[in-house]
């Protein structure tokens, strides 16, 4: 059963706050003179047993998050064992180029298999294609002495890679979702942001009367838009239960009061001509691009925004990320917030051990300073933020999330893969206004129905 991070644990966990003069865990690992940037106990060192020479090839998708912390933790990894040769390989297309090598039996020893074009999780999953990470969760911490790498994570920060009992793969980040503005316009136009829907409604007719296009989202993707607003909205309208309902596929949940009142909700900006003319054809970072050059206000997006937009960001925009506004302001502070980029150690890779020790380096103390820093995001791991100077987006974003307690999860999209792109094209139809919400909720229930009804799809539930 997954256990939402409460405000206390996230504050811990995260030294949220903090700031100041960055810790030596937060520097580029080529900045350290002689050897590792920390200090290892010898029960650390090796305890998996990596074969000394035995080489380690990763592959790793690279979006929003860039590579710099991939190759940062592929040189721990080599510090740590010289005799071993670490490749890091960044690809986008993961799915057209991993999915021939598991077909053929030879992937590679760790993956990060996320973005648009993945290898669906729970088809590796059914075909037993993931190494058992029982091994590298009981495994002493590589820079927290006398703890485990298991204790080092945030607590329930894993559990969705948890399949019958078996950790098949790892979240290496902790994203924040809501909806971006400019701070900067805001001022200059003398905005201030709604807690509530009605408000919201108001505000977007104010901009446009302005020449802006209220909103834009990521056209060609239209997942973004139900992670940053349709979850959203059914969970300000029909509570947690109906979160657990739509991953519980229980009967009738996509024609239910709280999802059809959050289908209308977002239906209105559609009605309302509210979105940037042009919105479909273009690409998360095209949709992004139009934002940040001030032609929409608000766009629906995870905290890997600030640093996938880094080079196109012009001087004092000051992006920030807020809740979507709900029904009334008793929902405001609600919000998804997720474990996510998840990584994978084959179970048929060359070198599956090897996969593991470089987990051990990703999830370390010093990789997560490291990417807080440089990436301005978060890892879920203790410690990681310490001592290490926020960004203004990522402060925003650790705000929010701590008045929404840790903020809320949505799993049946890992679990179901037919169920996640269909909620997503019917999510593209709807906010272009070729499908009513009726015609959204009736699609995605039949879909949802024929995941349950067939048995060879296994199924999991939560509470």
């Amino acid at each position: 059963m997954k256990r939402e991070l409460s405000r206390r644990d996230f504050l811990k966990s995260s030294g949220a706050l903090a700031a100041g003069v960055l810790a030596s865990q937060a520097l580029p690992f080529a900045a350290a003179q002689d050897g590792l940037p920390f200090e290892v106990a010898p029960e650390a060192m090796n305890p998996l047993g990596l074969e000394a020479g035995a080489n380690v090839e990763g592959v790793f998708f690279e979006g929003g998050f860039g590579r710099s912390y991939i190759d940062n933790a592929a040189d721990i990894f080599r510090a740590l064992h010289p005799e071993n040769e670490m490749s890091v390989e960044g690809i986008q297309q993961v799915s057209e180029i991993l999915r021939p090598r598991f077909i053929g039996g030879n992937p590679p020893d760790v993956i990060d298999n996320s973005g648009a074009f993945n290898i669906p999780m729970d088809s590796l999953v059914a075909d037993d294609q993931l190494a058992d990470l029982g091994p590298l969760m009981a495994a002493p911490a590589l820079d927290t002495p006398e703890k485990t790498f298991a204790e080092t994570l945030f607590p329930g920060s894993q559990e969705n890679g948890v399949f019958d009992g078996r950790q098949l793969y790892l979240n290496i980040a902790y994203t924040v979702s809501g909806i971006w503005h400019s701070q900067s316009l805001f001022e200059e136009k003398g905005y201030d942001y709604p807690r509530t829907w009605d408000g919201l409604m108001g505000l977007c007719e104010t901009i446009k009367s302005d020449g802006i296009a209220p909103w834009t989202y990521q056209g060609k993707f239209p997942g973004y838009m139900v992670f940053g607003c349709l979850h959203h909205l059914i969970h300000k309208t029909g509570g947690i239960q109906t979160i657990y309902d739509l991953d519980n596929l229980v009967d009738g949940v996509w024609q239910s009061d709280a999802v059809l009142q959050a289908l209308n909700m977002m239906y209105q900006l559609v009605e309302n001509d509210y979105i940037l003319p042009g919105t479909e054809g273009l690409t998360h970072t095209e949709s992004q691009a139009e934002w940040l050059q001030g032609n929409a206000a608000f766009i629906p997006c995870g905290t890997w925004l600030e640093n996938e937009m880094r080079e196109l960001t012009p001087d004092g925009f000051n992006m920030v990320i807020k809740p979507l506004p709900g029904p009334d302001e008793s929902t405001y502070d609600s919000l998804g917030a997720w474990p996510g980029e998840p990584y994978i150690v084959p179970k048929n890779a060359a070198n599956v051990v090897g996969g593991m020790e470089f987990m051990r380096c990703m999830l370390s103390k010093a990789n997560a300073g490291f990417f807080a820093k440089e990436i301005s995001a978060i890892m879920p791991v203790f410690g990681g933020s310490e001592s290490v100077e926020l960004s203004g987006a990522l402060t925003s974003a650790l705000q929010a999330v701590e008045a929404a307690n840790g903020g809320f999860n949505v799993l049946y999209g890992g679990w179901y893969s037919d169920l996640r792109t269909q909620v997503n094209n019917s999510t593209g139809e709807l906010m272009t206004g070729r499908i009513t919400p009726e015609q959204f909720a009736e699609t995605v229930q039949a879909s949802a129905d024929a995941v349950k009804a067939d048995s060879d799809i296994p199924k999991y539930t939560r509470a």
